[in-house]
């Protein structure tokens, strides 16, 4: 019976060893929700986990009634995680949003390229609340830069379907 507790009591701790290996989103699980980045740029969006990084994209429409005024938004994001933990990954990377926004007789086209970092926390393992931060460039006709570390940064959720 010695013999049993050692094999048990190694079969326990490679449990408990690979239940912490996985952070929050399982590998190779897709997520939806809604995100939005420092800049502002943000909509809908789906992730996929990748275990090592996340990838996804986002879209928003904007149509009132009356014509020629139709806004839209599309971007995506990469962040490689750095560090994982049983709820929360850390991850570097960024997101390139584009803008289209309609005013009377003008279109302008805003370009934000946002390299940062964010910290994503899973209350529950399929459920993932995001904080960004980090640099917006702006380009096209949004133009400067921006150093962002206030609570108005950007933020998501996102629910991974297994």
């Amino acid at each position: 019976m010695p013999h049993m507790k050692q094999i048990s009591l190694a079969a326990v701790l490679l449990m408990a060893a690979a239940g912490v290996a996985q952070a929050g989103g399982q590998e190779g699980s897709i997520g939806v929700g809604a995100e939005v980045g420092v800049s502002g740029a943000g909509g809908v969006s789906i992730n996929y986990d990748a275990g090592m990084f996340h990838a996804g994209g986002f879209l928003a429409l904007l149509d009132p009634a009356g014509d020629d005024n139709t806004d839209f938004a599309i971007g995506g994001r990469f962040f490689y995680h750095l560090h994982s933990t049983a709820q929360a990954d850390f991850g570097l990377g960024g997101q390139v949003g584009f803008i289209s926004i309609d005013t009377p007789g003008d279109r302008g086209s805003l370009l934000f390229i946002e390299p940062g970092f964010q910290v994503r926390f899973f209350p529950v393992s399929n459920v993932a609340l995001s904080l960004n931060a980090g640099i917006v460039i702006g380009a096209v006709d949004a133009d400067g830069i921006t150093i962002d570390g206030q609570l108005v940064g950007g933020a998501g959720f996102h629910y991974y379907f297994f």
